[in-house]
């Protein structure tokens, strides 16, 4: 197992394992959850820490058998041998023993599967979970997840992620959101959050359960189903739900393949997507900003998207300063007095 170079002190780690051990045994109440949340929030090293620890645990317990089967490792019939081994909470003889026999396995086979998963700016990148579930990322996106006993939780604070769900109807397997959650056992979806209050989710197979933040003096709104084909939004104005054709669900998953498809959407809408897979600032007057805009375009060609909105559309793009870019339109940029 990879550690960092900046070992966290004892207190640390005994915080760790028992959060870890709090995760693994038991749901957190709502209070738990924020007092985790702030515990976290005090270092930047502390969620790596703590997955650590998750993933330990339940690598721990699905070895454990086969160790005791194969006689690598006996454990005692008598609590009353148990003692606290400082940091991983061992409870016995045995199952230190088993801590060392999983220990020597990651020295000769290190896992690979991170527990804390991003993307920079202009970055897809695919991962498969300890638990089988493989994960795409957008562009400018982070992911923080927590492989428990009793469910499956992975925290998406910003940006976009294609879910394949490994099944498993034992532990169900949760995307939380600044502005909502979804929940299933085993399916295929896309979530994208671009803000506390709005929430996008599509499915492709099986179902998912969605349950919407509060927004404002909203009232909560309860959970929501929704099936193969459907894309919900949730956001300000409160949820909507449409159907989407075979053709229209390949356009809204487009990101996959690096790709963008608009179908009239205001421009101004167009060039926040741009600007947020690169990272870039793009500005757009207003008189720019609600022209429509169509076509299928390579997210990754900035410029070549930029060319075509001045070939096919009476706009001017102007270059500024440190990559930056203004869109406005022709006849705004006339000088005073030209008709």
């Amino acid at each position: 197992m990879n550690r960092s170079q900046n070992v966290p002190n004892s207190d640390v780690e005994d915080q760790a394992a028992l959060w870890a051990a709090r995760l693994e045994g038991s749901k957190l109440t709502s209070a738990d959850r924020a007092a985790l949340d702030a515990w976290l929030a005090e270092d930047a090293t502390r969620p790596a820490l703590l997955s650590q620890y998750c993933q330990f645990s339940a690598d721990l317990d699905r070895l454990l058998p086969t160790l005791v089967a194969s006689g690598a490792v006996a454990i005692p019939d008598e609590a009353s041998h148990r003692r606290r081994r400082s940091p991983w909470l061992f409870a016995t003889a045995g199952l230190f023993a088993a801590a060392a026999a999983v220990a020597a396995v990651f020295l000769v086979h290190p896992r690979a599967k991170p527990d804390t998963i991003a993307t920079s700016v202009a970055q897809r990148r695919e991962f498969t979970l300890a638990d089988g579930t493989r994960v795409e990322l957008n562009a400018n996106t982070s992911m923080f997840i927590e492989n428990g006993r009793q469910e499956r939780r992975v925290r998406l604070a910003d940006g976009e992620a294609y879910f394949v769900v490994s099944k498993d109807k034992a532990r169900p397997f949760i995307v939380e959101t600044p502005a909502g959650s979804v929940r299933v056992t085993g399916t295929i979806f896309n979530v994208r959050t671009e803000a506390t209050t709005e929430l996008d989710v599509t499915v492709v197979e099986g179902s998912v359960q969605v349950r919407p933040g509060v927004a404002g003096d909203a009232k909560p709104a309860g959970p929501v189903d929704i099936y193969p084909g459907d894309d919900l939004h949730a956001g300000s104005r409160g949820v909507s739900i449409r159907a989407l054709s075979a053709g229209a669900l390949d356009d809204a998953l487009a990101w996959r393949h690096g790709q963008v498809v608009f179908d009239g959407v205001p421009l101004s809408e167009a060039l926040a997507c741009y600007s947020r897979y690169h990272g870039r600032q793009i500005t757009v007057t207003p008189g720019a900003a609600g022209l429509g805009v169509g076509g299928r375009y390579s997210l990754d060609d900035l410029d070549g998207f930029l060319a075509a909105l001045e070939q096919g559309w009476p706009v001017r793009v102007t270059p500024g300063p440190g990559g930056t870019f203004r869109v406005s339109l022709r006849a705004e940029d006339r000088p005073s007095g030209f008709r």
